[in-house]
């Protein structure tokens, strides 16, 4: 009886390859860190390296590759490929929350009230929509029958992340920061198979309008300039030259009397003489000090 020869088992083979670690050497490393600095701005120090390693191995895992070098001259053939918006996803740290930094949202609200007309936001790292919808919130909240003049423009570097906005759908213990008057005003509650999941209402949906914006860019398309601006916790990413030069681009986006706010640990008036402290992490032009 002839037996057939034994067929290789690649499945088993491609396994065990990737259970190896593949080297990030440090020349890589480097290259990494200078692409992610010029198309995004941020600075990634060498202790980001295991973070920069575990985020990119998942991308060359998807696309069959087994070496970063391979990766990296694949980005730079094509300085318009696609990859590269995958490369400032997987390398974008998004790390937020509803009504996170609560202290800022009651002034929010304060200034709202005293100004009259329309009322525009710009929430510039939106990541997953929480900071927007909370500030769309506050406003409906804060403004009744004028909650119809409210624009928020929400943007963000990661286009993964805005998809997720975009769609407004949460897991309930997500909203925990809510009152249960804001949850049932607010949201729709799935049921059967979305058990669980919350949905934003059309109405607080509509107040918010979404877009890629890198704010590297030379250019940004905005609608004009705001009543308010939320750069917080973003600054942090980024070397002081890079922090100078955005803040500039902000001077002319803020309305006469509007308000920029800023994270826990970032300080505008050391950044920039443009900005005077006018509370906890809230600033105003320092042409308009009194």
């Amino acid at each position: 009886m002839n037996r057939q020869p034994l067929t290789p088992e690649p499945d088993l083979a491609s396994l065990s390859q990737m259970a190896q670690r593949l080297p990030l050497s440090d020349v890589h490393f480097r290259r990494i860190s200078q692409l992610i600095y010029q198309r995004a701005g941020i600075v990634l120090a060498d202790h980001k390296r295991e973070m920069v390693y575990n985020r990119l191995v998942r991308r060359l895992r998807t696309l069959g590759m087994n070496d970063f070098g391979q990766y990296l001259a694949r980005l730079e053939q094509n300085q318009n490929s696609a990859e590269w918006q995958a490369f400032i996803n997987a390398l974008t740290t998004n790390l937020t929350a509803f009504f996170r930094e609560a202290h800022h949202f009651p002034i929010l609200a304060e200034h709202a009230r005293s100004r009259g007309g329309n009322y525009s936001v710009w929430s510039t790292a939106a990541s997953t929509g929480e900071e927007p919808y909370s500030i769309a919130i506050t406003l409906m909240e804060a403004l009744g029958n004028r909650g119809n003049g409210v624009q928020v423009i929400a943007s963000d570097i990661d286009t993964q992340v805005l998809e997720k906005a975009t769609a407004g759908v949460y897991r309930q213990e997500e909203l925990r920061t809510l009152s249960p008057q804001q949850l049932q005003r607010f949201f729709l509650r799935g049921t059967g198979p979305h058990e669980g999941l919350v949905r934003v209402r059309p109405e607080l949906a509509a107040m918010v309008a979404f877009q890629p914006l890198n704010l590297l860019a030379p250019e940004w398309a905005l609608p004009g300039q705001f009543d308010a601006i939320f750069c917080r916790n973003v600054m942090i990413y980024f070397d002081k030259e890079t922090q100078e030069r955005i803040l500039r681009r902000f001077v002319p986006l803020l309305k006469p009397g509007g308000l920029m706010f800023a994270g826990h640990s970032e300080n505008f008036s050391q950044i920039s003489r443009e900005f005077c402290l006018r509370g906890q992490t809230v600033y105003s032009l320092a042409k308009e000090k009194s």
